[in-house]
């Protein structure tokens, strides 16, 4: 491709390139970039607001360059601040381990693998000397980090503030540093980090990094950002039904951002979707997004399922079994189980009436149900499991 086509290319979906006089600079020497994204394994599912910057570091190995995929398999166990009005839970280095095994093959879902250089950051990181903190620490004033928006409002009302997370940017521009990065791709949210990596670059005597911001993408809910946590995201490993049903549930508002940074379909296109009926732009959107996780043919299979069960009320023609140990059984740990849901979910799920076993209600999230052998155990609108006791 030549500079005009990769840069129309790159910049679709993009909110911000600082600055984007130097990444046209970079792309005209002609050489392949590397081209850097991190990805802290905090969790075991790869969501669509993940796969919002894979598919632009993907889209750069469309254009010939290098993917320098960072797995912060040390900067896990610290904890990303960002946006947090509290500190985070550290990770032990187990769970960090655990997460990015099952991680790994949902990123090369999208990224081309033969065109992938895989880095973990404990390689350099876990080994720094006390003297090499010490020297990282120098290269950035305690002002500046205190910049950010989450720790300075921390700060004004009194809530903690520990000496790791202030210095979680530093590592992490620590990894621009050790892989020379020319491009470091991150969220809205992760600009203060990426800004950060083009400093230390500087004080390394190397070209800084440009950063490439993507925006946020919102979450089922049409509120607050995709997360695991809040249960309001689509797994790139979810079932092609339930992939599809969650697709159907977002708000109309949410439609634009989901084709434009979710899909290839061409924005002049989405345009005309998004003129006609909500209705047919979610079905679109919902096919295009299963037949590039699944495949067509299960496209087509889960709206024929997904229109047989919400037009008709009728429950799935395939429901997987649960095995469980005891009954009865904690309405949550039932869930858990059938679902893979968190607890907070689970009692979310309660609360708003959206749990019911054999069609009855469950109400308390206290409760302890006995549920019959075969009997269909439902979580939201998409969700069915039949129990069966071991």
């Amino acid at each position: 491709m030549n500079i005009n086509q990769q840069l129309s290319l790159l910049r679709r979906g993009v909110a911000e390139i600082v600055p984007e006089s130097e990444l046209i600079a970079k792309l005209e020497t002609g050489r392949p970039l590397r081209v850097k994204l991190g990805v802290d394994p905090t969790a075991r599912e790869v969501t669509l607001g993940w796969a919002v910057v894979l598919r632009k570091l993907r889209q750069f190995q469309d254009c010939g360059h290098e993917a320098c995929l960072i797995m912060g398999d040390f900067t896990a166990q610290v904890g990303d601040p960002t946006g947090k009005s509290r500190t985070r839970r550290q990770l032990t280095p187990d769970q960090v381990r655990a997460n990015a095994e099952a991680c790994l093959s949902q990123l090369f879902k999208i990224l081309d693998q033969s065109k992938t250089s895989v880095f973990y950051n404990a390689d350099w990181l876990a080994n720094m000397t006390l003297a090499e903190v010490v020297n990282l620490g120098a290269q950035y004033t305690v002002a500046r980090l205190l910049e950010r928006d989450d720790f300075a409002r921390r700060l004004a009302e009194q809530k903690p503030l520990y000496v790791h997370e202030i210095l979680y940017p530093l590592l992490q521009g620590r990894d621009s540093v050790e892989i020379r990065a020319d491009v470091e791709l991150g969220g809205t949210d992760q600009k203060f980090n990426n800004l950060v990596g083009r400093e230390l670059q500087r004080e390394a005597g190397q070209e800084p990094q440009v950063v490439l911001l993507m925006p946020l993408l919102v979450g089922t809910d049409g509120v607050d950002k995709m997360s695991q946590s809040l249960g309001n995201y689509i797994g790139i490993n979810d079932a092609p039904f339930d992939m599809f049903g969650k697709v159907m549930s977002i708000p109309d508002q949410a439609l634009r951002s989901y084709f434009e940074l979710c899909t290839d379909v061409s924005l002049d296109q989405v345009a005309v979707l998004l003129a006609g009926h909500p209705m047919e732009a979610k079905q679109r959107l919902a096919r295009e997004l299963v037949t590039l996780y699944h495949s067509p043919n299960a496209a087509t299979a889960a709206q024929a399922e997904f229109e047989r069960v919400f037009s008709q009320h009728s429950a799935p023609t395939e429901i997987p079994d649960v095995i469980v140990e005891t009954s009865p059984l904690w309405i949550v740990d039932l869930l858990r189980q059938a679902f893979g849901v968190t607890g907070n979910e689970a009692r979310r799920l309660i609360q708003q009436g959206g749990v019911e076993i054999d069609g009855a209600v469950v109400i308390n999230e206290k409760a302890q149900v006995a549920v019959s052998e075969g009997g269909v155990l439902r979580a939201g609108k998409r969700r069915f499991a039949r129990i069966i006791y071991r």
